[in-house]
């Protein structure tokens, strides 16, 4: 029965996901659900962990519940699999209390195999009992690190969800799936869901088509800017991590030309809703956000992501960078570092209401992170081994592996910039230090009679940015450091004494330049552009109806009637009758001129 279902399986997945084989642990996590098992499932970011849920719900005679603290993913998890002939809702606080009880007419009358729910749903006797009178085979419990007290983004409502669900009159297979979770999220995952380690399936936390970054002594602003527009059709999210900050780049942004949005809390329910349309439908290439944008996001061609500072921790750095490249393709996760950032993370534990254990544990997890910022071994193996992965690789594709850019020796200038902080006593931030040294006549240089210092003017013929970015980079290099104070101010490190009595010299690297992801060819353009009208004319997503990954496939076998089309990964016959003629007579027109 088993080995029949399985081949069941195989089929659904050809057919109506258009993929001809399981990618690594999805076969062997959809076995262990079949056979009624509790199962754990750790997998990347766009390893495929919806499949190991979809598939059993078509398998299964009764509804599969999938619990997510996502709200925005639900809308287009549910589009997705209406797209390829499955029938799925969803119940959330986004609708009105007209479509929720439509809907749970409409569940009762048999109508979903899937139905998507927020946690806090279940604080609501009216879908408790709808539950209990529901056949619910499997329930699934998505971004399941949430329901772990050591998660990185741990939610009490979701942990909640269990004690409700336990005591259901049939007992349903439990399923958890995550894509970032340490040993101790893992444990305590397996714990509350009665999972056994032999239904753990781990498929390992590397991501190869993604290539880290961490730039430090940068202008950010100035690196955001040439950054988009090398990579001006691409998508990408810009992270902050402030609000203040979001509407700051996206100002800039704006200014300089660039299609781009928005997204905080502190803009309305309608704001934020039109600005993630506006980027899932390709309207706008970018979006600037808080973390408060992301978990729910299911968009699959996003090539770039670029945090602006650092996260509080590694697994929140780790699932948000993982937004790129869902698709497989070659993609890049910049992290832009800056010392200030280190007091901004330690004042949100600060201000915290969690209890003394649980903050120095927050600032234990912000140390790998800092350290994450200056380390010199390869960038995917860090994360990987934090993750407990110790026998990961080099991945040979990051900043780290493949940093063969020049070195410019800037001794000079750094016995320059330590001269003039030590004139100054010590007693000012970043920006007045520029100032001095550009030889700025600005009111309060001259009220202060820093004008009068030795090293005033030293560095006038550098721009006062290029010399804040030249301080910047010393503060990373630990020359120098910032206090801890609302106004922060340079302080010499005793790496910088060597430098001034000229026993050490001082070397940094040429300009960074992305070299990961090219610009797309031209029938890949006119793929995108048709794709464009259908999403428009259907109101989805572009990439539900296909994946950047598969349009670049069609570019490369160039399909020229069914049979071939349907090699592609991402078209099975359900997408076939809905887009393959037309997509067909792109590719043959395109490939007769």
């Amino acid at each position: 029965m088993i080995d029949s279902m399985l081949q069941q399986a195989e089929t659904i997945l050809k057919t109506h996901f258009g993929f001809s084989s399981f990618r690594q642990g999805q076969k062997q996590t959809i076995q262990h659900v079949v056979q009624k098992n509790n199962t754990l499932a750790i997998m990347p970011t766009g390893g495929g962990k919806s499949i190991c849920y979809q598939i059993p719900a078509m398998l299964f005679s009764g509804v599969t519940l999938v619990i997510s603290p996502l709200i925005s993913l639900m809308k287009d998890q549910v589009d997705s699999l209406q797209a390829v002939g499955i029938s799925a809702t969803y119940i959330n606080s986004s609708l009105s209390s007209e479509e929720v009880y439509e809907r749970i007419q409409q569940i009762k009358q048999g109508k979903y195999k899937l139905i998507y729910v927020a946690p806090e749903r279940f604080e609501f006797d009216r879908f408790v009992a709808l539950i209990r009178s529901l056949t619910i085979e499997l329930v699934a419990f998505d971004e399941a690190h949430c329901i772990s007290q050591w998660g990185h983004d741990f939610r009490p409502s979701y942990r909640n969800v269990v004690t409700v669900l336990k005591q259901l009159p049939f007992q349903p297979i439990f399923m958890a799936l995550t894509a970032t979770a340490t040993k101790e999220v893992a444990a305590d995952i397996r714990q509350l869901l009665n999972i056994s380690k032999e239904h753990t399936v781990i498929t390992g936390f590397a991501r190869n088509n993604l290539s880290f970054q961490v730039i430090k002594g940068e202008s950010s602003h100035t690196f955001l800017l040439d950054y988009v527009k090398q990579h001006h059709n691409a998508s990408g999210i810009v992270y902050t991590a402030t609000r203040k900050e979001t509407d700051q780049l996206h100002a800039l942004l704006l200014k300089h030309g660039m299609k781009v949005e928005r997204y905080h809390a502190g803009l309305s329910e309608l704001e934020r809703q039109r600005a993630q349309e506006r980027f899932l439908y390709d309207e706008v290439g970018i979006i600037v956000a808080t973390n408060a944008f992301g978990m729910g996001i299911d968009k699959s061609n996003v090539r770039y992501v670029i945090h602006m500072n650092i996260p509080k921790n590694i697994e929140a750095y780790y699932q948000e960078a993982g937004r790129a490249g869902r698709d497989g393709e070659n993609s890049e996760c910049v992290l832009l570092y800056t010392p200030r950032d280190i007091q901004l993370q330690k004042f949100f534990i600060e201000e915290s209401t969690v209890d003394e254990s649980r903050k120095a544990k927050e600032y234990e997890k912000l140390q790998a992170m800092i350290d994450y910022c200056h380390t010199e071994q390869c960038l995917q193996r860090y994360i990987l081994h934090y993750f407990g992965d110790v026998t990961a690789a080099d991945c040979g594709t990051c900043g780290n592996c493949k940093d063969d850019r020049k070195l410019e020796d800037i001794t000079r200038e750094a016995q320059m910039i330590f001269s003039c902080i030590k004139r100054m006593k010590e007693r000012f931030g970043v920006t007045i230090v520029a100032q001095v040294l550009k030889g700025s006549k600005n009111k309060r240089i001259q009220d202060l009679k820093l004008s009068q210092l030795s090293t005033y003017g030293l560095l006038s013929a550098k721009t006062e940015k290029e010399i804040t970015e030249l301080i910047n980079f010393l503060i990373a290099e630990n020359y120098l450091g910032l206090t801890d104070s609302k106004y922060p101010v340079v302080k010499l490190k005793n790496k910088a004494k060597y430098v001034l009595i000229g026993e050490k010299s001082v070397y940094k690297k040429a300009k960074y330049e992305s070299t990961v992801f090219k610009e797309d060819d031209e029938l890949f353009q006119k793929l995108r552009a048709l794709r464009k009208r259908i999403s428009e004319h259907e109101q989805i997503p572009p990439y539900i109806v296909f994946s950047d990954a598969t349009l670049k496939e069609m570019c490369a076998r160039c399909p020229q009637d069914k049979r071939t089309m349907l090699l592609v990964q991402g078209v099975g016959e359900t997408k076939f009758e809905k887009y393959g003629e037309r997509f067909l007579k792109e590719i043959k027109s395109h490939v007769e001129t």
